[in-house]
């Protein structure tokens, strides 16, 4: 067991904080229900609008997350607590957390339809107040001319801030669709695709838990950002690797089948068809002029989902063990991931914020994740990060010395922008280290001597997760079939339960003898 200060699961840099689990209590444990404020936002809006007739407040949207959240942060203050190892089995058997991801979405999508009721020239709120048979109230009230008329009167600038509003609470559903993608339970599965449909992005399911979740912090991640890269030249090739990255990984899944990616078990395209049929009911019932905001609002969303991926691993790198074909990354630990422990954001996404934990931990739920001593942390919560890496320069001046202290001047372990890598390491007079560096690694590679272990094994255990890979069943779901030996499993292959593990980290075991007998 973990204590304060001493490591836990076996995770290297993974020390909890003395004193962060002394008389620890669930004290967040109602604060997490601020988490459906943001869904709630478009009813916000459209209620103020009603009764003031002022436009501005449908930008609620960029105005919360990128104004008020920030504002926030600074005022609210830090909540370095940590739950003790013997009270995380209890908080992650608690259902009431998962109830509060579970409302986010018919709250987010109650807010989507009628955003594009709106959108459309429609009132859905006379249209709530007459049927509820109130109309003579209605017209009664001061606002009641927009409260009872066939249409709110927007205009474009209003319905442009309207459709960013909604693109906005779309980006916070990926969060939520994160949080559930990562577990086990195949309806929290099927209720993260469902989230992620409004931002036609349902491929991220996909590519974060088994691209994202491998590659992290290597220059091979296309959600990983590098020292010198800013968020405008990450956007384009984040948003089109981790497209190319999630089919791959169902094209490769359905090879080893022996058969074509083009089914409908494929979760690229069956996420994909989710979004399509939403899209096309909404031009249905609201005809062809809602399409443009239906774009706005999607290409928002998932901008949102990436400028937090930006910031979340902005210049960190997991360096190379092993030599020769043994070759790989070292296991991601805490030291990997930009922490933040501002409690406003953290309430509001569902402690994202504690993304080393949850790196480290990916089927761990939102509640139980925990802060290390050896995180990087960033100088505010995300939503005022977010703010930061719009404007490249003060996101530089404020983060590259954080990298820099981070790595204790040693760029050269730092992921690198390969274009910049020169200047950057040339501006830091590093040159010589690099070249070094280089010269060790081609001696390691040449003297490397490859010797693979010849026993065989029967099965074997992802020690992170537990998932159990038995060579007499196989495992249908990723295309091997009943028979298929340890060997002839790909070294690139990782437990598809976690994403985190790959085939060296399991542990062979002889599946006939009972674990006690041994």
């Amino acid at each position: 067991m973990a204590h304060p200060g001493q490591r836990s699961d076996e995770i290297a840099n993974s020390t909890v904080p003395a004193g962060s689990t002394d008389h620890w209590r669930d004290n967040k444990r109602y604060l997490w229900l601020i988490g459906l404020v943001v869904p709630s936002l478009a009813f916000v809006a459209a209620a103020v609008y009603i009764v003031t007739g002022v436009g501005a407040i449908l930008w609620i949207g960029p105005i919360i997350i990128l104004g008020v959240v920030p504002a926030i942060d600074l005022f609210a203050g830090l909540d370095k607590s940590n739950p003790p190892d013997d009270a995380i089995e209890a908080l992650e058997k608690d259902k009431y957390y998962r109830w509060i991801t579970y409302l986010f979405l018919p709250i987010q999508y109650l807010g989507f339809v009628g955003a594009f009721a709106v959108l459309a020239g429609e009132n859905p709120a006379g249209w709530l107040v007459n049927t509820l048979g109130l109309h003579d109230w209605g017209t009664g009230l001061p606002f009641g001319h927009r409260l009872m008329g066939e249409s709110l009167g927007l205009n474009t600038v209003d319905k442009i801030g309207l459709a960013i509003s909604i693109g906005a609470i779309g980006g916070i559903g990926i969060n939520t669709a994160h949080e559930l993608g990562h577990k086990r339970e195949v309806n929290e599965r099927w209720l993260s695709k469902i989230a992620l449909a409004q931002s036609f992005y349902g491929h991220f399911y996909i590519e974060h838990n088994r691209g994202h979740h491998v590659r992290v912090a290597t220059p091979e991640d296309p959600a990983s950002s590098r020292f010198g890269e800013n968020f405008y030249q990450f956007w384009p090739r984040t948003v089109g690797g981790s497209l190319r990255s999630a089919w791959n990984l169902e094209k490769k899944r359905y090879a080893r089948k022996h058969t074509h990616p083009f089914h409908l078990g494929n979760d690229v395209l069956n996420s994909w068809l989710m979004s399509t049929v939403l899209f096309g009911a909404i031009i249905a019932v609201f005809g062809w002029g809602v399409a443009p905001y239906l774009v706005i609002q999607a290409v928002m969303g998932f901008t949102l989902l990436e400028v937090v991926n930006y910031m979340e691993h902005y210049g960190m790198l997991r360096q190379k063990v092993g030599v020769g074909d043994r070759q790989r990354y070292e296991r991601v630990d805490p030291s990997h991931s930009w922490n933040s422990n501002n409690i406003a954001t953290n309430v509001l996404l569902y402690h994202l914020q504690r993304h080393s934990d949850h790196h480290a931990n990916p089927t761990r739920r939102y509640q139980t994740l925990r802060d290390f001593e050896e995180s990087p942390v960033l100088p505010t919560g995300y939503a005022g990060m977010i703010v930061l890496a719009l404007f490249p320069p003060i996101w530089r001046r404020v983060m590259d010395p954080r990298v820099v202290a981070h790595f204790k001047g040693d760029l050269t372990l730092a992921n690198l922008q390969p274009r910049k890598r020169a200047k950057i390491l040339a501006t830091y007079g590093l040159t010589e280290r690099e070249a070094a560096r280089v010269a060790k690694v081609k001696a390691d590679e040449a003297a490397a001597a490859a010797a693979k272990a010849a026993a065989e094994v029967l099965a074997a255990r992802c020690p992170g997760c537990g998932f159990v890979y038995e060579v007499a069943a196989g495992c249908e779901h990723e295309g091997f079939a009943a028979g298929t030996s340890w060997a002839d499993i790909p070294d690139d292959w990782c437990c598809p339960d976690c994403g985190v593990r790959e085939k060296i980290d399991f542990v062979p075991f002889d599946p006939t003898v009972k674990e006690g007998a041994l």
